[in-house]
């Protein structure tokens, strides 16, 4: 959708991209919820206020399933939410307002179609917005949706445990003799 979206003057600006998305795939439900999220966050600041209270029921969806068990939501997932409200805070109480009114709420289901359809609102938006750079800003929101696959597809690289030193300072000294099993270590 960014590539539809963005300009041809600044599609060439997209390519360095494609390799990092080489590869990246899975199935882990969080993909979804923060590429709409980031979509989300990335449109409301500067979307119309058609769109405006969709994402930001939208962002608040997306946060109630990246909640963690113990009521808590990632600090950069939280401070992402908190900065896009700070620049439409009416949408956030509408949003919330709209959602204590919805008594199913508690029943609903995050789909692959309620990403789908936040993300297509998010972008549109974004590429018909009134500002200075929406190519920009589409390649940013571009770029940071493919971070956050990264982070959540590729796991990190395990710490390998402590090894001893090659030079310890002290070797006991060892009693045993030699047997067949012993000289191969």
């Amino acid at each position: 959708m960014v590539n539809d979206c963005t300009s041809d003057t600044a599609r060439a600006r997209l390519v360095p991209l494609i390799p990092s998305v080489i590869g990246l795939r899975g199935d882990n439900a969080r993909v979804r919820l923060l590429i709409a999220l980031r979509a989300a966050t990335s449109a409301l600041p500067v979307t119309s206020a058609d769109h405006q209270r969709a994402l930001a029921v939208g962002i608040l969806n997306c946060a109630r399933y990246l909640t963690e068990a113990n009521g808590t939501i990632p600090d950069d997932v939280a401070l992402r939410i908190r900065n896009s409200f700070d620049a439409a805070p009416a949408t956030e109480r509408w949003a919330r307002d709209f959602i204590a009114s919805m008594g199913s709420w508690s029943r609903s289901k995050f789909t692959d179609r309620t990403a789908e359809t936040i993300i297509r609102v998010s972008v549109q938006g974004i590429a018909e917005a009134c500002v200075p750079d929406p190519d920009g800003q589409l390649y940013d929101l571009l770029a940071g949706a493919i971070d956050d696959c990264t982070m959540v597809l590729t796991p990190a690289p395990k710490a390998r445990p402590a090894r001893a030193t090659a030079n310890p300072t002290h070797v006991a000294p060892t009693h045993r003799a030699k047997t067949k099993d012993t000289a191969r270590v």
